[in-house]
């Protein structure tokens, strides 16, 4: 007899060996992770001014630096994060996620990889469905993200499809620019008037995150989360950068522009080079929408400073040729930028779009406070409906009947003691 047939719940449920799992990266993942890397490097998103970590060969030192912080205190730890996808014993793709601001609040997928060459991922029905499923388990596991962040490229179809059915929304639109190197030796040439011009330490968090506030929108500024611990820099962190630029692998330039009248800061720039990464400096620029004219005066003060790095490690008769060359980013809701960066004969290399996510469900929607009178006020502390009479308030209505009852007894008895006039 088919005891099953008589009682389905005693059907055992078989796991499937199918299954798709989606884990934390592990030491024998690093070279299907290389093999994913390369395979899309050509499609992926370069995001220079995003992520540092694009060299191939910076995979495994990342991986045993990672577990050496591990002994740090959480606070000096670089919280970026490495999960894959895996079923059957194969590497089917990978995402990379790492914290935007101190607070962790606001996270950003840095990128997500599925792979092409496995004949089970011929399809993009296939490679979209293990793309979600990396997606989906960083929105659910890591909890102490809000919301989420991404950059893609526009003509990359099949990624913007992907974020989109994951619920990620269009934020703003990026113009990543080059500045060659002839340009940047003309350039270098002229004379910047910054009288102001101060260096940045962790004294200047405050003025930093002042002017980072009024350089955009406020939906921006809202999803970016920063606070001022966000502008400072860390003990190990300075350490490690200080290392980086005695054995030559990195170098930084920055600086702001301080206005004594209003006391804040207007201009703000910050220069890196990698020379083993990529033959050019990276430039990040953030300037108040009202001094609009700081845009061509540091732009020749970090020409200047490129002409004169480039000036010590090389011959000036053959400096023009080793002179690298300036990237940086530029929003749409920076015209000026654009308009000047297309003036000065900067060429565009990407265009990418920037999304946003919210996964924080705790957000209700309330009337504005300048919007209500005081009559909406003191109705709505009324009672929704009559309430509902229950055992202790009907106890406590009889003990008070029968202590009104005896204060009358008692007022009686004691009117009828009073003598007689």
């Amino acid at each position: 007899m088919n005891m099953n047939a008589k009682n389905p719940k005693m059907t055992l449920s078989i796991p499937e060996k199918n299954q798709l799992i989606v884990r934390p990266l592990q030491y024998r993942d690093l070279e299907a992770m290389e093999d994913l890397i390369s395979q899309g490097q050509g499609q992926e998103l370069s995001q220079r001014l995003v992520s540092v970590d694009r060299d191939l060969k910076q995979v495994r030192s990342w991986y045993g630096l990672r577990q050496f912080l591990s002994i740090l205190p959480y606070s000096y730890q670089k919280d970026r994060r490495i999960y894959v996808a895996e079923r059957e014993q194969k590497i089917l793709g990978l995402i990379q996620v790492s914290p935007f601001n101190r607070t962790e609040t606001t996270w950003r997928v840095e990128r997500v990889l599925v792979s092409e060459s496995l004949p089970e991922l011929e399809t993009l029905a296939s490679q979209k469905e293990v793309g979600s499923q990396l997606l989906r388990y960083c929105l659910e596991n890591i909890w102490e993200a809000r919301t989420w962040m991404l950059e893609v490229n526009v003509n990359d179809k099949h990624k913007l499809a992907l974020y989109r059915e994951n619920g990620f929304q269009p934020l703003a639109q990026m113009t990543y620019w080059r500045l060659p190197s002839p340009l940047i030796a003309k350039l270098a040439q002229q004379n910047s008037s910054l009288p102001n011009l101060l260096p940045i330490s962790n004294a200047d968090a405050p003025l930093l995150y002042q002017l980072d506030c009024v350089s955009m929108p406020p939906l921006l500024r809202q999803i970016f989360d920063r606070d001022v611990h966000d502008f400072k820099t860390g003990f190990v962190e300075a350490i490690i950068g200080k290392i980086l630029q005695w054995l030559g692998k990195s170098e930084e330039f920055k600086g702001y522009i301080f206005e004594p009248q209003r006391k804040a800061a207007i201009g703000y720039f910050r220069l890196r080079s990698y020379p083993e990464a990529a033959n050019a400096y990276q430039a990040k620029l953030t300037v108040n929408a009202a001094y609009t004219w700081l845009y061509p005066e540091l732009i020749v003060q970090m020409a200047q400073i490129a002409y004169e790095s480039a000036a010590k490690s090389s011959n000036l008769e053959d400096l023009t040729c080793s002179l690298p060359s300036l990237e940086l980013v530029s929003a749409d809701y920076q015209p000026e930028r654009e308009e000047f960066l297309t003036e000065i004969g900067a060429s565009p290399i990407e265009h990418t779009l920037l999304m946003s996510r919210s996964v924080w469900h705790k957000i209700r929607e309330t009337k504005r406070l300048e919007g209500l009178q005081l009559s909406e006020v003191l109705q709505g502390l009324k009672p929704a409906r009559t309430p509902i009479p229950s055992r202790i308030s009907i106890l406590k209505s009889q003990s008070q009947d029968r202590d009104s009852s005896n204060n009358e007894d008692n007022s009686t008895g004691s009117s009828n003691l009073k003598p007689k006039t």
